[in-house]
């Protein structure tokens, strides 16, 4: 009876071995593997030292398997089927299941995309609780650490571990009482107007404001307001300009006028960013699709 090197077993050099003996041939597995040709051939010895057996022997100018690799190669696609099934996680039924699915978002990200969430969760999921927890400028550590399942931002970290989809795009807009005052016609009556700006409980600016910094333009904040559902208190009766994603003229802004930036300024695009050990968890998959289907409604 063979000892089996156990430790020298995974299943990339099992999808070898498969791909080997499917094709009988080192060369034609390497090409369809993407692979080297020297690179086959050090995972086949690495194999053949942990089964104890050839595998392949030399016939003519090709390979043949051994008898040991022909009737292994089935009991080797079976496990690596059930790999994959197992990497796929439990059946997940959204009618039973019992969780708390923490996302984190600012106020106009919550207010634009999670009423519509929580009727669909209401509706399919009642036992799925949602958490909402405020986010600022989010980094890749609230993932990693756990603090949140997922985070809707624009901001996507540039980072391997985490993962992003993008749900939809928005404009920055002027808004402002149009019972107190005109829009601004020029770049220089935008920026010596008075503003009211969001400053993120992080101490940090909006993306909007960092752009203006890095051209060297500064507008004339009079005050700042922790999150965006600050702004229409501000604005209402005021000679004060906001500027904010144009969607807000459906939520938090309205009933307030808007005009256009008076500076070329790229799109809003608001994504859905996870940490990629929830990848394949079925959950979490089913609500990031869930989420999908409400910004595709909205756009």
């Amino acid at each position: 009876m063979k000892s089996v090197d156990q430790f020298n077993l995974d299943s990339h050099s099992l999808s070898v071995f498969l791909m080997v003996l499917q094709e009988n041939s080192v060369s034609r597995a390497a090409e369809k593997l993407g692979m080297s040709q020297s690179a086959v051939s050090h995972t086949l010895e690495r194999l053949r030292r942990a089964l104890g057996d050839p595998l392949f022997v030399k016939s003519g100018r090709g390979i043949a398997p051994t008898r040991y690799a022909v009737k292994t190669g089935p009991h080797v696609r079976q496990i690596l089927d059930e790999l994959r099934s197992l990497s796929a996680g439990p059946p997940f039924d959204p009618e039973t299941a019992q969780f708390t699915f923490t996302i984190a978002a600012n106020d106009y990200q919550r207010d634009l995309l999670l009423p519509p969430l929580m009727k669909i969760l209401s509706e399919r999921a009642p036992g799925i609780r949602l958490q909402v927890i405020p986010s600022g400028i989010p980094g890749p550590e609230m993932l990693r650490d756990d603090v949140c399942d997922l985070i809707i931002t624009p901001h996507a970290p540039d980072t391997a571990d985490i993962i992003q989809k993008g749900l939809l795009t928005d404009r920055m807009v002027i808004f402002y009482d149009p019972s107190r005052r005109q829009a601004p016609q020029t770049l220089a009556e935008y920026l010596r107007s008075r503003h009211v700006d969001v400053l993120f409980g992080t101490g940090e600016r909006t993306g909007l404001e960092n752009a203006l910094q890095a051209r060297g333009l500064s507008r004339n904040v009079v005050v700042a307001v922790s999150n965006f559902s600050g702004l229409p208190e501000f604005l209402r009766g005021s000679d004060l300009l906001a500027s904010a994603p144009g969607r807000m003229k459906d939520q938090l802004l309205r009933g307030f006028a808007t005009a256009p930036l008076p500076f070329d300024y790229g799109d809003v695009n608001l994504l859905m960013i996870w940490h990629q050990r929830y990848q394949t968890d079925a959950g979490h998959r089913w609500i990031r699709n869930e989420l999908a289907t409400v910004a595709r409604a909205i756009a």
